[in-house]
């Protein structure tokens, strides 16, 4: 301790030398000294070293000076808190001194002391108190002051300070305003600005009243209108406001809008520009409250943006009187010469419009329609704009109106999404011909600006409408070939042109462009051989799909592509040489040479061969083999069969080495290479370097890469067509892993189908050293030795499953054995020695079989299943169930009646039967059900009031796919049923409505439309578990068919929101022994409430009105924990879909995720408990993350405040940091399957 006061009393003594370049060695060493963090200073250190410092600050060396307010920073967290009150006062009387050096440098160290205050969530008072100290001296220096300069730099660091501790000075907050309000009428326009910016960081943290009184002192102010100078003032301020806190402002805006649209109308142009700022900033920030408004202001705006009274449009006659009496006097103007076009801001009116509309079309999907009726051709006809800025913003409007008509992405089967989004698409489609007349002659302008905004509209409209420019290429190529051959063109401007390119050559017929080859094919190549990488790597791009149009080969064409194969080849040749090139360039130099050989390959002669070894040499390197892998595949599936012979000998050692590498994409590439080889080179290829191959594959079949299985197995496949030899040598080796995977539960789909047909080539390859015994043996082993009669199953069910397909496939490859397996199998399942497992497999392989042949050979087969219908083991019972159901469907005539005479006479095995018959109505044709759906249906509905849930819904599914067979008659029986006296009969029938939709479209669909809102009434049934199966309807068809439901929404949601509230009634107390324990038996309602919200956000969002959905976010966030799960979940989409909205709400959106964060269990709790805490707190962070990406939302004090919290807290730092880590390591779209 003695030695630091030492060592710093001496470099303050140094500090009084004579000598500058001591003083500044000194001041900069006790700079290094108070950064370490274990300095700790005695209080009379601390007093001669803030005394010394504030010395310095007057030194007569600018160098010294600015070390000592340097040093300020650091020294605050060093020193007590009068000592920092000390430099405050010090600092404030020196801003108002008369040397102007002294106010600035002050000024500086005010702003360094403020920013490194500690944030007031850290609970120390001194923060509080030297800001109190601080805002009292600038609020009386603002008021009093006659110097500008003084008054700016108080107001400078006032606005620093609000938006850094606003909440701080809570105390001061009238005064402040009290203070600032009169700046606005300052005569200083800078100082004005500058009083604008400090209320902006005002009105995030004052409490209600005073922002009313703000609000109250503007509008007064707006309706005096003192002077147009002081009223452009308060618009301003009005605007900032809006920008900073749009939602508390909101409710003002019935008052301020009119007041804002009168001003519009007033000549003044600076006062427009600002009206049309405040509009801009009023949408954006205020979506609901604008709505009754947008109609005036759109007007307003559509008025303005033609707003030039001195320029006269050459050929436009219908421009409006007013327009014309104003240029009759500015021609007189312009006679006397006092009139320059320098003086003309009415550019700034026009901007100030055109980005107002521009916020309008993003924030309003809903008015899509209404855009393209006025606004759409008004801005088409303001293209010919003749200033630049303006023209920008023109484009940047209609760019947005395109993006808000792109049919939006999302998981919906596109069958689905049409009939929603043709009206404006078909709109768009008859205004292409006049946004190509305004915009052609553009492409050959001067303007670099002008021209690529021309090209990012045409991008964005050949996107939207693929093929609407289809008639105007010819207008357009002359641009094109412009704007690559100009010479003053800039890199970005060529870059742009051929993207734009790009664009049109992907979305667009190919036999549009041929006329255009010649034109076009010479600029293009150019550019490749351009200097500028990026210009050279989209030129390939281009010049790959230009290759394609020149000759597609998937179509007959008359157009002649031999004379371009000379502009075409040696350029691109050129750049796949060059070894010192960028890796982008390299990679699209290889794709586009593999293009050109698939597509030209006989035209090359010569050349050929060498490129094919240049391929051969980028293989070799790391850097380019996987592209390479990608244009041989490319090349070798042509169908010009381009001559590959030469390389196949070095190269597919080559390949078979790429599969032992750690790379997926590598491995998946290489497969799919070799595979396209060996089909279509077969003749070329010798056994020994196929063998090559195969020893690098049994390694790559495992059920740790489901899909690396499945494409090595659709290789051995072909292998075992056209190499049958080969495949016998390593048979044993693949085999064993593929039958691993057939016993492995995770097998499904793809692969599964993969391994079908592997056997089943395997089995037909006559030289296959495994037949047909051996394999079923090998399939089965598993099952068979499982052990005694009583043990359970062995396998995971799946892989039961998979074993009764792969032999049931193995036999409908073998017919001349599938009896004897057939009876083997019915055998075991008769024999009472069989273990449970190998019933389950017999039951289900008859299943396989039987679904495709007639078993009625089998006569002893219906007997056998229906004794195993009363077997000890569940599983032998559903199996049987299962064959049963299958068996009939090969054999409806025999099989059905009896089945359905059965499920009349035997209550006790009912719901067996009923899943037998579901699977007969699941698999079977349409026509071949049809003479049974009488029965069929009159037996279900016996059974639809049965009390048993499980028995119900079984019968609701058979009823709802039933439906399916016969819509037109069956469908208003259902609805009549609807009616129907019990809850239970009513909850089947809409459990049934939901298992007639699914995701692909169906001859029901239009049937369902008409009449899905009568079985959406059942949301406001008395009985609560068939308001449950409604929502779940509800959910399936705003998952899978959204169409049926989009225009119910206004009268259905009022009944789903409805359901989002918890009721008390449903709430009962259980007594558990001693304990007592709550149940809400409403929970369940809820949570499928909140579930369609959640797939709504995905389906519907344009017809929600987002801030009625974010009301019951909000009471979520506060519920059950599974509902509180599903809420964070919602946020952190709401976060991405619209983020304006949940901007407005944030305050109180996030006092429950701070609570959820901050919980602590109870010590002696379970680890259940401990474990639900934590993932609720997990979840909750990453709707805090969501939240934090949020444009903007560094400006909400309550999100600020509650992140330094974070930051504080280990605890829940640590936890933020890794959901960061988690979510940095995540594909970007988070969403949830919710079907």
């Amino acid at each position: 301790m003695a030695s630091v006061s030492y060592h710093i009393s001496s470099l303050l003594e140094k500090m009084t030398s004579t000598d500058k370049d001591f003083r500044f060695m000194a001041t900069n060493d006790l700079m290094m000294e108070l950064q370490k963090d274990s300095i700790k200073l005695d209080e009379d250190s601390e007093k001669k070293v803030v005394r010394m410092l504030l010395k310095l600050l007057e030194d007569k060396n600018g160098e010294v000076q600015n070390l000592a307010v340097k040093c300020l920073g650091p020294l605050v967290g060093k020193v007590k808190e009068y000592q920092v009150e000390t430099i405050v006062d010090t600092l404030c009387t020196n801003m108002l001194s008369d040397k102007e050096q002294l106010r600035d440098i002050s000024s500086i160290g005010l702003k360094t002391v403020i920013s490194e205050l500690p944030p007031a969530a850290t609970g120390s008072t001194m923060t509080a108190n030297v800001c109190k100290k601080i805002t009292a001296q600038l609020t009386g220096a603002i008021g009093k002051q006659e110097d500008v300069s003084v008054q700016l730099e108080a107001l400078d660091i006032l606005s620093d300070m609000l938006s850094r501790l606003g909440g701080t000075l809570y105390s001061f907050h009238s005064s402040i305003l009290t203070c600032l309000l009169p700046q606005l009428t300052s005569p200083r326009l800078a100082v004005r600005k500058r009083a604008i910016i400090a209320l902006g960081h005002l009105v995030l943290t004052c409490s209600g009243n005073i922002f009313s009184e703000l609000t109250e002192h503007l509008l007064a102010e707006l309706k005096r209108n003192e002077s147009t100078s002081t009223t452009r003032t308060y618009i301003q301020c009005v605007a900032g406001i809006s920008r900073q806190a749009g939602h508390r402002i909101g409710e003002h805006l019935e008052k301020i809008i009119p007041l804002i649209v009168q001003y519009c109308n007033v000549d003044d142009d600076e006062l427009r520009e600002y009206c049309f700022q405040a509009f801009e900033s009023f949408v954006r920030r205020c979506p609901k409250e604008m709505d009754s408004h947008i109609s005036s202001v759109m007007g307003l705006c559509l008025k303005y943006i033609t707003f030039d009274p001195n320029y006269n449009y050459d050929n436009e006659e219908e421009e409006e009187e007013m327009m014309e009496t104003e240029n009759g006097e500015d021609e007189e103007q312009e006679s006397d010469d006092e009139y320059s076009d320098d003086d003309d801001i009415s550019w700034k009116v026009r901007r100030a419009a055109a980005k107002c509309l521009e916020a309008i079309v993003s924030s309003r999907h809903d008015l899509l329609q209404d855009f393209y009726r006025t606004l759409s051709p008004a801005l088409i006809s303001r293209f010919k704009e003749r200033e630049e800025n303006v023209k920008a913003d023109i484009f940047n409007a209609y760019i947005s109106l395109l993006k808000q008509t792109l049919p939006t992405q999302s998981w919906l089967h596109s069958s689905d999404a049409s009939g929603k989004d043709d009206v404006p698409l078909t709109m768009l489609q008859n205004q292409v011909p006049n946004i190509i007349k305004a915009l052609h002659k553009q492409l050959k302008e001067k303007s670099i600006k002008s021209r690529q905004g021309c090209f990012s509209l045409l991008t964005e409209l050949a996107s939207v409408l693929p093929g609407c420019l289809a008639d105007h290429i010819p207008a357009l190529i002359p641009g094109i070939v412009f704007s690559l051959a100009d010479k003053s063109s800039s890199s970005n401007m060529r870059i742009d042109t051929l993207s734009f390119l790009h664009v049109l050559l992907c979305n667009h017929q190919p036999e549009v462009f041929h006329p255009h080859v010649k034109a076009l094919l010479p600029s293009v190549v150019t550019c490749i051989g351009d200097p500028f990488y990026k210009i050279t790597s989209e030129a390939l791009l281009v010049t790959q799909q230009l290759v394609k149009v020149i000759r597609p080969l998937d179509k007959p064409y008359t157009f002649d592509a031999k004379p371009y194969v000379k502009d075409v080849f040696p350029g691109t040749l050129k750049r796949l040489k060059a070894a010192d090139i960028d890796q982008e360039v390299k990679e699209r130099a290889i794709s586009c040479m593999g293009q050109i050989i698939y597509n030209l390959g006989d035209h090359l002669s010569t050349d050929l061969q060498p490129t094919l070894k240049i391929f051969l040499e980028r293989l070799k390197n790391e850097i380019t083999r996987l592209t390479t892998v990608k244009a041989l595949t490319l090349i070798a599936s042509s169908p010009l069969k381009i001559d590959l012979r030469p390389i196949l000998g070095e190269g597919l050692p080559i390949l078979a080495s790429f599969l032992r590498k750690n790379q997926r994409a590598l491995k998946l590439s290489t497969l799919n290479a070799l595979d396209i080889l060996v089909k279509n080179y077969s003749d070329s290829l010798k056994p020994a370097m196929i063998e090559a191959v195969l020893t690098e594959l049994p390694v790559l079949i495992t059920e740790n890469d489901m899909h690396v299985s499945q494409v090595t197995i659709m290789f051995l496949t072909t292998l075992a067509k056209v190499y049958p030899s080969c495949i016998s040598k390593i048979s044993g080796s693949v085999l064993a892993e593929i039958f691993q995977l057939v016993h492995s539960p995770l097998l499904q789909g793809g692969a599964l189908n993969a391994i079908i047909d592997f056997f089943q080539s395997l089995v037909l390859t006559k030289t296959a050293a495994v037949g047909y015994p051996e394999l079923v043996k090998q399939l089965t082993a598993p099952v068979y030795s499982s052990g005694s009669a009583g043990a359970s199953l062995t396998l995971h069910k799946q892989a039961y499953h998979s074993i009764a397909k792969c032999v049931a496939a193995l036999s409908s490859a073998c017919p001349k054995e599938a009896p004897a397996t057939v009876n083997q199998f019915v055998q075991d399942v008769k024999s009472p020695k069989s273990s449970p497992a190998v019933q389950v497999l017999a039951f289900l392989f008859l299943a396989e079989v039987g679904r495709t042949t007639n078993l009625s050979g089998q006569r002893e087969l219906r007997a056998v299943i229906l004794e195993a219908f009363s077997s000890p083991s569940e599983e032998v019972k559903s199996a049987a169930s299962y064959a049963l159901g299958n068996v009939s469907v090969g054999n409806l005539k025999e099989y059905l009646p009896f089945m359905l005479k059965e499920i009349g006479s035997q209550p006790k095995r009912q719901y067996l039967l009923l899943h037998s018959l579901k699977e007969v109505i699941s698999c079977s044709p349409a026509d071949s059900l049809t003479p049974y759906v009488e029965d069929i249906w009159a037996l279900l509905f016996k059974h639809c009031e049965c009390t048993e849930e499980g028995t119900r819904n079984v019968v609701a599914e058979c009823l709802g796919k039933l439906t399916l067979v016969n819509p037109a008659e069956l469908l208003p029986r259902l609805r009549k049923q609807l009616s129907a006296g019990s809850p239970h009969a009513r909850s089947t029938v809409v459990t049934a409505i939901k298992f007639t939709i699914t995701d692909q479209p169906q001859p029901i669909d239009a049937l369902l439309k008409g009449c899905i809102g009568d079985f959406l009434q059942t949301l406001q049934d008395p009985d609560l578990n068939v308001r449950r199966v409604a929502l779940a309807l509800f959910n399936s068809a705003a998952h899978n068919k959204p169409s049926l439901i989009r225009d119910l929404l206004s009268t259905v949601l009022p009944s789903l929101y409805n359901e989002t509230k918890v009721r008390r009634e449903l709430i009962r107390e259980v007594e558990m022994g001693p304990f007592k324990h709550t149940v809400d038996d409403g929970l369940d309602v809820r949570k499928a409430a909140f579930e369609c919200m959640y797939t709504l956000l995905e389906s519907c969002l344009d017809r929600l009105d987002i801030y009625d959905y974010l009301n019951h976010v909000e009471d979520g966030l506060k519920d059950h924990y599974d509902i509180r799960m599903l809420t964070f979940i919602m946020l952190a989409r709401l976060s991405v879909l619209c983020p304006s909205a949940v901007l407005q709400r944030l305050e109180r959106l996030i006092e429950p995720l701070r609570a959820t964060c901050s919980t602590k269990v109870k010590a002696g709790s379970v680890k259940q408990e401990f474990e639900k805490q934590d993932e609720l707190k997990r979840s909750a962070m990453r709707a805090v993350a969501a939240l934090l990406t949020i444009p903007e939302v560094e400006k909400s004090p309550a999100m600020a405040e509650f992140s330094s919290q974070i930051r504080s807290s280990p605890e829940m730092a640590s936890l933020f940091e890794s959901i960061q880590k988690d979510s940095a390591s995540l594909p970007t779209s988070e969403s949830m399957d919710m079907s």
